[in-house]
């Protein structure tokens, strides 16, 4: 006698309830531990670009640019903008640029102003260890029992 197994298969509904027979259910697949790596961005070289420009200028026939675009993975938008690139400054249009916003320049009074907060932090720290020593000082002139004169009772 054959061992009957019931598997539930889950749908869109309830869960109907099928009978196979041990022998006659399906393999489990194994699950593939490779993490696939995130694409990255294709960067393509002035050179690159102007080769490809060239290669299609010279498809004059019906299917040669497309044949060309698949034979290098490229879209009719790449040509369309690299197209516009050239026209605007040749090679330095061509050559890739950095995405995202774009730095903006350091104006001499921000350099200043960070230097001069950076000094003053640097006079604040010294000032506080000067005054710890001075207070270390005093402590240990009163331990002694010689006592330094008063310049803040004298002052006031």
């Amino acid at each position: 006698m054959k061992e009957v197994v019931k598997v539930v298969e889950y749908g869109s509904s309830l869960a109907p309830v099928k009978e196979e027979p041990v022998d006659e259910r399906r393999p489990m697949r194994a699950v593939d531990p490779e993490v696939v790596e995130r694409p990255t961005r294709r960067k393509f070289s002035a050179e690159y670009k102007l080769r490809i420009l060239r290669e299609a200028e010279k498809a004059k026939q019906s299917g040669q640019l497309g044949a060309l675009l698949r034979r290098e993975g490229l879209y009719t938008s790449n040509l369309t903008a690299w197209r516009r690139q050239f026209e605007r400054g040749a090679l330095a249009g061509l050559a890739p640029r950095k995405r995202g916003n774009k730095a903006k320049p350091v104006d001499a009074r921000d350099k200043r102003i960070r230097e001069l907060e950076r000094d003053n932090e640097r006079l604040r720290r010294r000032l506080e260890q000067a005054e710890v020593i001075i207070e270390v000082q005093k402590k240990v002139s009163e331990i002694l029992g010689s006592s330094p004169p008063q310049e803040d009772e004298e002052a006031s």
